[in-house]
């Protein structure tokens, strides 16, 4: 299997990377742009022996019997995508460019004061400076050597719109909730203020009736795809999705719900402020044995560069909690992963960021984070949520008390009435144009 995955397996970036890009280029003030590969994976080779048949209309008259052996790639192939990235890496590593410790599908050049960043997405390139001529250095080299069609500016990117302004970078995607709106026939119907109840929790429901399983699972994952710029469905996404298996009216309802919600907030996206800080800070919080399938614990983060969200998490925790402080405690070692991650990512950008601020709403977890020893309470948590002691001790973070009115990634955790949830998505740097 490695073997294969070796041959095969082209690297994506994450998506908290498109979005850590765009909030570096909004703090450094700089304009992204776009390129298009035309037939990019005709420029990979293949080191592999691979064989393909003669395609119809092409058969050769003398040898009907032979096959084609392959030395460039072809679209179909599953070495195709490797093979193209790995022309692309090892033509701008010869022309100086640095590849991201990290994100392999970021390439760096930089010199005392300007640097130039490129994102590379399969055949989609997207690349910004702090000098524009090294943009068109860029693009001139690029066109140099493949078939290269310039879209100009950033404007659509992995299904996000860009909209970059003078003073900051607006990210959403209302032209995609146009099209589910109309795709699941929500277009003309009254439209809700939050996306989930505060009031009706959701369980099994075994009493009530059955609905189409496609049709619901079809909509939770229009609405899974949302959730790339829209972090204020995420808690009601999450929670509608763990009913796909038997799924019934009242989760049904629950999921039209969002999409009412959203047919009253269909512009609504991340707004990347130009005049901000540029410090990491991330916010964890958990709701405790709020699933009431099983009783476990929901947790929550969000990371910020300065005002700029990056990166949100909402999710199930695999462990039943005994106690609030323990779900908050494994929320915080889940955040500090993520944490962790990014500090690596921003490394390559020329940023260091030792002893990053997570915000906890929790004395007791913040006292189990900075205290080493064992005692009673915390013997039976796993040993793999205890890494976030190593990261504070080696100073990579510290850990901070925050009011729990205060704490933004609430949003990620539970359902709320509308003035709380409408605080919480302005908090967090959510706007309509």
């Amino acid at each position: 299997m490695d073997r294969f995955h070796d041959v095969v397996f082209a690297l994506w970036p994450r998506i908290e990377a498109i979005r850590i890009f765009l909030a570096f280029a909004s703090y450094m003030g700089f304009i992204v742009y776009q390129m298009d590969v035309k037939s990019a994976f005709l420029y990979g080779k293949i080191d592999e022996e691979v064989y393909v048949s003669q395609p119809p209309g092409f058969l050769d008259p003398k040898y009907p019997q032979k096959v084609y052996k392959v030395v460039k790639a072809l679209y179909g192939l599953h070495q195709a995508p490797r093979a193209w990235y790995a022309t692309l890496s090892t033509f701008l590593l010869k022309n100086g460019y640095r590849r991201g410790t990290i994100d392999k599908t970021l390439f760096i050049k930089k010199d005392k004061h300007d640097i130039i960043l490129v994102q590379v997405y399969v055949d989609d390139i997207i690349f910004g400076s702090t000098k524009k001529s090294w943009c068109d250095e860029f693009e001139a080299l690029m066109k140099s050597r493949f078939q290269m069609s310039s879209m100009g500016e950033l404007t659509f990117f992995l299904g996000l719109q860009v909209k970059q302004k003078a003073d900051g970078i607006f990210i959403s995607q209302d032209k995609y909730v146009a099209e589910i709106l109309k795709k699941f026939d929500f277009v003309n119907v009254k439209t809700a203020s939050t996306p989930i109840e505060t009031q009706k929790p959701l369980v099994k429901d075994e009493e009530a009736s059955d609905v189409d399983v496609h049709l619901y699972r079809s909509m939770i994952g229009s609405l899974m795809y949302l959730t790339a710029s829209r972090p204020d469905i995420m808690f009601a996404v999450c929670a509608c999705s763990r009913f796909q298996v038997t799924p019934k009216s009242s989760h049904l309802s629950a999921v039209k719900r969002i999409f009412r919600y959203l047919k009253g907030k269909p512009k609504l996206g991340l707004w990347y402020p130009r005049v901000s800080s540029f410090d990491l800070e991330s916010y964890s919080d958990s709701d405790y044995a709020g699933a009431n399938l099983d009783r476990k614990s929901t947790t929550g983060g969000c990371q910020f560069l300065g005002r700029r969200l990056i990166s949100w998490q909402c999710k199930k925790q695999t462990i039943v909690a005994t106690s609030t402080t323990e779900a908050e405690y494994v929320a915080a070692a889940s955040c500090c992963g993520q944490v962790l991650w990014i500090q690596n990512q921003m490394l390559d950008y020329g940023f260091n960021f030792m002893n990053t601020k997570i915000y906890i709403d929790n004395e007791s977890t913040i006292c189990i984070v900075k205290n080493p020893v064992y005692h009673s309470k915390t013997k039976h948590i796993a040993i793999r949520h205890h890494f976030i002691r190593d990261a504070y001790e080696k100073k990579l973070i510290q850990v901070l008390k925050i009011h729990t009115d205060d704490n933004v990634a609430d949003l990620l955790t539970k359902a709320f009435d509308v003035s709380r949830f409408q605080f919480l998505v302005v908090s967090i740097g959510m706007i309509n144009p």
